[in-house]
C-alpha cells in the first residue's frame, strides 16, 4: 500500500483550483499598472503646475570697497567721495541681497517649490507676503527702489557723523493721514526739532520719543514752518498697539561733502549699515578691515542705529558663498540668525554704526575679544 493511500482524492473542484490561472492574473497587473500610470502622469503634471509661492535664495553680493556694474554696463565704485581726501582700503565690506524667484502671474511651479522647501538656503513664502494684492509690480519695485534712495541718503549721514562732522538733519512731515491726530495742526513741510522736550535728528528718535511719551495726553512738538519756529500740541493715538502721531515723515540733509552711492536695479533700505561703514573706511586713514572679508546687513538711520531687515537666512548663505569669516548682523534680527548659520562663518549681533565700526577694527588688529555681543550659531 503506498504511503498516499490514505490521502483523499482531489475533487473536480480542487483540480481546477490547483492548475494555473489562465487570465484573471495578468488583467489584475494590468489593471494595477494602468493606475499606477495615470498617479504618475497627474502627478507630473500636478508638479509643472504654478504654485501660490514665491522662494527667497542668496542674490549678488556687492564689496562697498570695490566697483559694480552701472546701467550702461561700466563698472564704477560703489562708493565715490570725489571732492575728499580718500585713503587705500583692503578686504572687503560686503553687502548682501535676496532674489525672488516668481512673481503673481509666474510663480515657481509646485516641483521648485518641493525642491527648495528641501534646500536650508532657501526659503517658501507665500506670494502674497512679498507681493501685496493691489499693489501692482511696477509700484513695489518703485517703492523698493525709493527705499534704497533714502537708506543711501541715511547711511551717508550716519557716516558722516560717526566721523564727527555737524550738519542739518531734518525729520520733515512728508504727509497726513487723514483723521489722525495731528490732521489740521501739522501741515506737511513742517520740520520736527522735538517732540515732548525730546530733540528728534531721525526718524527712529521721533518714533521711539512717541512711543515713550504714550497717548494718554497732549505732547508739545517744536517745528519750524516757513522758516519760523512754532509750537504745537498733539495727542497720540493708539494704532496696532502703538501710539502714533498719523503723520509720514522723511529725512532732508544738508551734507558737508560730496558722497556719491552707486548700486543699480537693487531695491529695499538693508544696505544702510554697509555703505556707511564703507564711507568711514574711505575717509579714514589705514584699511579699516586689515584684508578680512566681512559681509552684513541692516538699515540705519542717521543716527547710527542698526535696525532688522528680511531674509536673513539668505544672507548668511550669500555671505558664506562670498568667503566672507566675519558677519555683521542686526541684534534684533538674532531670533532667525540662530540654527542657521554656516560653518566657518562668526556672527556679531550689532546695534549701532559705532559696534560694527569697533568690530571690524578690532578683528582687523586681532585683539577681538569675548565682550561682543552674538548670535549663537
Amino acid at each position: 500500500m503506498s504511503i498516499f493511500d490514505d490521502e483523499p482524492p482531489l475533487s473536480e473542484d480542487s483540480r481546477w483550483k490547483s492548475e494555473p490561472s489562465t487570465g484573471r492574473r495578468p488583467l489584475r497587473e494590468r489593471i494595477g499598472w494602468i493606475a499606477l500610470t495615470i498617479a504618475i502622469v497627474i502627478a507630473v503634471l500636478f508638479a509643472f503646475l504654478p504654485s501660490p509661492y514665491v522662494i527667497e535664495q542668496p542674490g549678488p553680493v556687492y564689496d562697498t570697497l570695490g566697483v559694480a556694474e552701472n546701467a550702461e554696463a561700466e563698472e564704477v565704485p560703489l562708493i565715490e567721495i570725489p571732492d575728499e581726501t580718500t585713503y587705500p582700503t583692503d578686504g572687503e565690506l560686503n553687502l548682501l541681497t535676496v532674489s525672488v524667484v516668481g512673481r503673481p502671474g509666474q510663480t515657481p511651479s509646485w516641483l521648485e517649490v518641493l525642491t527648495a522647501w528641501f534646500d536650508g538656503t532657501r526659503s517658501v513664502i507665500p506670494v502674497e507676503a512679498i507681493f501685496p494684492p493691489g499693489i501692482s509690480s511696477e509700484d513695489r519695485d518703485a517703492q523698493n527702489q525709493a527705499a534704497m534712495v533714502d537708506s543711501q541718503q541715511d547711511a551717508i549721514a550716519a557716516a558722516l557723523v560717526e566721523l564727527g562732522y555737524d550738519f542739518p538733519r531734518e525729520v520733515t512731515v512728508a504727509g497726513l493721514l487723514d483723521g489722525s491726530p495731528a490732521d489740521g495742526i501739522l501741515e506737511e513741510g513742517d520740520i520736527v526739532v522735538s517732540f515732548a522736550g525730546t530733540e528728534v535728528h531721525s526718524i527712529n528718535e521721533l518714533q521711539t520719543a512717541v512711543q515713550e511719551h504714550g497717548a494718554d495726553e497732549p505732547a508739545q512738538i517744536e517745528i519750524i514752518r516757513d522758516g519760523a519756529p512754532l509750537t504745537v500740541e498733539v495727542t497720540p493715538t493708539v494704532r496696532d498697539g502703538r501710539a502714533v502721531l498719523g503723520i509720514g515723515v522723511r529725512m532732508v540733509y544738508e551734507f558737508p561733502i560730496d558722497v556719491e552711492l552707486q548700486l543699480d536695479d537693487v531695491g529695499g533700505p538693508s544696505a544702510g549699515m554697509m555703505f556707511a561703514l564703507g564711507i568711514v573706511d574711505k575717509l579714514t586713514p589705514g584699511a579699516m578691515t586689515g584684508g578680512e572679508i566681512f559681509a552684513g546687513t541692516g538699515t540705519i538711520d542717521s543716527a547710527g542705529r542698526v535696525g532688522p531687515i528680511g531674509g536673513i537666512r539668505q544672507k548668511l548663505w550669500g555671505a558664506e558663498g562670498a568667503g566672507a569669516d566675519w558677519f555683521l548682523a542686526p541684534e534684533s534680527n538674532c531670533d532667525e540668525v540662530s540654527g542657521n548659520v554656516p560653518d566657518g562663518v562668526t556672527v556679531f549681533a550689532v546695534e549701532t554704526l559705532d559696534q560694527a565700526r569697533t568690530i571690524v577694527e578690532d578683528v582687523a588688529d586681532g585683539e577681538l575679544t569675548g565682550s561682543y555681543a552674538s548670535c549663537p550659531a
